[in-house]
């Protein structure tokens, strides 16, 4: 059969290497001149290949969708994934949380591990835009340059998320051209605008073993609660744990969400005081500005102490009890007023996409046109950071190279 991928990322390279793999003749269109392009920026340049986890954790971490994806899981799980690139010789390491990436430390190892992939499989590499996908008995593929004829044709074109590496939803316009119901878009996995002037004065500064707490201040419910990292930027906040808590945040009316930092998780209200008066009882001559040293980053120090609302040149010794229980309280929880989210083309991933209903799961073959596959991020399938989303691109893509092929 031959067969068009249109996206060479992920779940394009992974499709079509193994359709090529499987006996079809494969031509992958990507309009970037580099393949892989979003895939090289991605863990911050290292790449979270996948997760080294079971198949009940790899579907508590799916947010949209997660029944869709049993099939192709079960074909290509994440063992699968790692035993896959270690093949391909990029040898792997876990890391926290399961998370899986190359020992290189190098996201361009597994980018230019899937191309050699595809290559040595003989597919035909084309850097052309795909400007137009028609269907009569064979599917006829426009580019910005000429028009070809296939029997297949595999859409991997990703998201609207990170334009510039070319995910600029061309998918999405191809799924609805060919009947295809696309499910609303918005951001996941992506930064938080807020409100306080704390995030700005603190920019940069990177927060390592605090707890964050998201709660929708409509219900009094908290949605998230988790142990990790995250930093400050010039208008809100980011790192992985925010961007995990974004994929809560459904609906995102100002003010609607509140983030309460834990700045020592590991010390509870009354450990925390006990600690307070050691280290004030250790500088109780000094301005309270200056007892802060073991217990806060520096540049947080100042912003922090503007919110307990105790002078800065106040002799610690002269620190009242009260003032003593507020400064304890906004350690364990220091309060954020999420503004909105982040643009859509900041998100690490886009929530939304074709609509699964509409393709077969076991095959990633669409229900209405047949001989049209789906994979990776144009389909309505979502997860948390961890690996998890590059973990769907690579099943759905070996699902639909494969099924492709047959």
């Amino acid at each position: 059969m031959k067969t068009a991928v249109i996206g060479g990322g992920a779940a394009g390279l992974t499709a079509a290497g193994v359709a090529a793999q499987n006996g079809a003749d494969v031509v992958l269109f990507e309009k970037n001149e580099r393949y892989g392009t979003k895939l090289r920026i991605t863990g911050k340049g290292r790449c979270n290949v996948t997760n080294n986890c079971e198949k009940e954790a790899f579907f508590e971490n799916v947010v949209s969708n997660p029944r869709f994806l049993y099939s192709a899981y079960s074909r290509f799980d994440c063992s699968s994934v790692m035993s896959f690139f270690e093949s391909l010789g990029v040898p792997l390491k876990t890391e926290r949380g399961n998370r899986v990436f190359p020992v290189s430390d190098k996201a361009s190892d597994i980018a230019d591990a899937l191309i050699n992939f595809c290559r040595e499989n003989g597919v035909k590499m084309i850097n052309e835009k795909v400007c137009d996908i028609k269907k009569a008995d064979r599917f006829k593929i426009t580019t910005s340059r000429k028009e070809y004829v296939f029997d297949r044709v595999i859409i991997a074109t990703g998201g609207l998320s990170y334009p510039r590496t070319g995910s600029t939803g061309d998918g999405y316009a191809f799924a609805k051209s060919l009947g295809h119901n696309v499910t609303e878009l918005s951001a996941s996995l992506v930064p938080l605008v807020c409100y306080e002037d704390i995030c700005g004065k603190c920019q940069g500064l990177s927060l390592k073993n605090v707890t964050l707490t998201a709660v929708d201040s409509k219900t009094g419910k908290s949605v998230y609660e988790e142990l990790g990292e995250m930093l400050f930027t010039d208008s809100g906040v980011s790192g992985p744990l925010v961007l995990s808590a974004s994929a809560h945040m459904n609906e995102t009316e100002p003010g609607r969400y509140k983030l309460f930092i834990d700045l020592k998780p590991a010390l509870d209200i009354k450990t925390l005081d006990k600690r307070l008066l050691r280290d004030f009882s250790e500088n109780k001559n000094k301005d309270i500005i200056n007892a802060f040293s073991a217990l806060l980053p520096s540049k947080l120090i100042a912003p922090f102490m503007e919110l307990t609302g105790v002078p800065h040149d106040k002799k610690v010794n002269s620190v009242t009890v009260s003032e003593r229980e507020r400064i304890a309280e906004l350690l364990k929880r220091l309060p954020l007023t999420v503004k909105s989210k982040a643009p859509i083309a900041e998100a690490v991933i886009t929530r939304g996409g074709v609509d699964t209903k509409q393709i077969d799961p076991k095959t990633m073959q669409s229900k209405l046109v047949p001989g049209l596959y789906f994979a990776g991020e144009v389909i309505d399938c979502d997860a948390y950071t961890g690996g998890f989303n590059l973990q769907i691109a690579f099943c759905t893509g070996y699902t639909a190279g494969i099924s492709s092929a047959q």
